[in-house]
């Protein structure tokens, strides 16, 4: 009991240490310009996948929480961008980080991470339309054809909000899932060495 006690203090030592390091990189943000500028591509997501397999998919969508808290003192978005964050990353690493419990190989880890960056770009959709967009609208008194205007000096013809989402976020949003996951591959198997082997020292 006392030895299960050691290895759930550990993990949560470890969950709070990539918390704090996916909190550090939702500040490194990198405009594409095939978007619109105020949707922009970070590796905050990056730990909380290495997390969600190394230490359990309910640690994954944990560093996703602590995360986006930590960045509420420093919101730009009325704490809106935060939810959102939130809730599209833990749609990602949960999806990926349960795949993979059953799953342990390489290619379960692919398939895995392919299933959550797919799935967190189909719900991006609902998302954005019915929360996201409206909100900065209402909130922050963005007007929406002013953000459709900026969509559509990228593609003429864009006049619509869920055509603008079809087109530009739903596979935006897939390809940071996958770029984060192609990230976690590269660094993945020493950390998730250094890992486990802190976890079993105790």
């Amino acid at each position: 009991m006392k030895k299960m006690k050691r290895k759930n203090i550990v993990k949560l030592t470890c969950a709070a240490l990539l918390s704090a390091i996916a909190a550090v990189l939702q500040f490194v943000e990198i405009s594409i310009p095939i978007i619109p500028s105020f949707v922009k591509l970070d590796f905050s997501d990056l730990p909380a996948i290495l997390g969600s397999f190394a230490l359990g998919p309910g640690y994954g969508v944990t560093i996703e929480l602590i995360k986006n808290l930590l960045h509420l003192p420093f919101t730009q978005s009325a704490g809106v961008g935060e939810i959102c964050n939130f809730i599209l990353g833990a749609v990602f690493v949960l999806t990926a980080g349960l795949i993979y419990k059953y799953k342990k190989t390489r290619t379960g880890a692919i398939l895995a991470s392919l299933a959550g960056a797919l799935l967190m770009s189909l719900v991006s959709l609902p998302v954005n339309y019915y929360f996201v967009y409206p909100a900065y609208v209402k909130i922050l008194n963005m007007p929406l054809d002013v953000i459709l205007g900026m969509y559509n000096e990228i593609l003429p013809g864009t006049n619509s909000l869920i055509k603008a989402l079809s087109i530009f976020n739903l596979p935006f949003t897939f390809f940071k899932g996958v770029v984060n996951a192609a990230l976690c591959f590269l660094i993945y198997k020493p950390l998730s060495s250094f890992l486990k082997g802190q976890i079993n020292k105790v």
